[in-house]
């Protein structure tokens, strides 16, 4: 137990670093304040086909945003914006947005009440052991020690909220964060985390994540 606890410790140590350390393309967005109601409005116009009504997404693959860390939206629209970070949706979506359209929307999005989910009671162990404790064997970390026990993230550190998303998101974005497709995590954080894991391990913390809200 208490190595595992210093392999989480140490692990989330070296992320928060790597943040610290990372090139931040959303840093202009960050200084401006979001309006909700404008941010309502741009969403209800360019958002919500994807993203749902109040940025939960009623088809598995595409993020919910509700109630998501505001910086670590803007973080992410910034990145499709400086091709830091492609989606052949969302890049041409957010390359018009200016900085205050970007922070509009990641205030609007981050004040809604996301809608959560339910896990797979055969996956649910297993999703649990790895996202508390990770993995010691293969090197694997324990989500939380970033995302926190209750998958609600740190905002300051822009390490976003995972609990309700998605499964089949989640396991996607974990894919291409293990395939080096996706590549915008500080220092490969992710991408370091994912080449240790196993395909059952992915599909496992996918759906323990997706039911972590209604678990709390």
């Amino acid at each position: 137990m208490t190595k595992t606890w210093l392999l989480s410790v140490s692990v989330a140590a070296i992320f928060a670093a790597g943040v610290a350390q990372a090139n931040e393309p959303a840093a202009a967005a960050a200084e401006l304040t979001g309006d909700i109601k404008a941010g309502e409005q741009k969403a209800n116009t360019v958002c919500i086909a994807c993203h749902g009504p109040q940025g939960n997404s009623l088809v598995p693959i595409w993020p919910k945003l509700a109630g998501q860390h505001p910086d670590y939206i803007k973080k992410q629209i910034m990145d499709f914006k400086a091709d830091n970070r492609y989606n052949v949706q969302m890049t041409p979506m957010a390359k018009p947005l200016t900085d205050q359209e970007v922070a509009d929307v990641a205030a609007y999005f981050s004040s809604q009440k996301q809608s959560g989910g339910t896990t797979s009671p055969e996956l649910a162990k297993l999703g649990e052991s790895i996202y508390r404790a990770g993995n010691p064997v293969s090197g694997v970390p324990a989500c939380s020690g970033c995302h926190g026990p209750a998958g609600l993230g740190q905002g300051l550190s822009k390490f976003p909220r995972l609990s309700g998303q998605h499964a089949d998101y989640v396991k996607q974005t974990l894919g291409y964060f293990q395939k080096q497709e996706r590549a915008n995590d500080p220092n490969g954080m992710m991408r370091g985390v994912t080449a240790r894991m196993t395909a059952e391990e992915i599909a496992a913390v996918s759906q323990y994540i997706q039911g972590l809200a209604a678990a709390q």
